[in-house]
């Protein structure tokens, strides 16, 4: 298992595997947050405590971006259409990551809604 978390380490995500693909987008949010996400199954992530973050939905409601509600770090993002089985995590609140052997894959979701690699 691995771990992700916020700041202040109220927030903490497990997932199975560390990545090895991660998607930077420019779409309006994610280049503002300058994440990196790491895709699961929602049910390969097990978030430490309930209630613990503070989602903000916008826009045409397809996303929630959860970011802790004691020290704002965006943790991670889940897909309120149902039609998706998954969900992304910040990979940037995982410590140790050797980020010269991740694949970093960025993403128009600013204009085009394709892959630019």
């Amino acid at each position: 298992m691995v771990e992700a978390s916020c700041h202040c380490g109220a927030v903490r995500l497990s997932v199975p595997s560390p990545p090895t693909e991660v998607t930077e987008c420019n779409c309006s949010i994610c280049r503002r947050l300058a994440a990196r996400w790491a895709y699961y199954s929602p049910t390969d992530v097990t978030l430490s405590k309930a209630g613990s973050t503070q989602p903000y939905v916008w826009g045409d409601r397809m996303l929630a971006f959860h970011r802790c509600k004691s020290c704002g770090v965006t943790t991670h993002w889940q897909s309120l259409d149902g039609s998706k089985d998954r969900m992304a995590i910040n990979a940037r609140n995982i410590d140790g990551l050797d980020w010269d052997a991740i694949r970093i894959r960025p993403f128009d979701g600013a204009t085009t809604w394709e892959y630019m690699d």
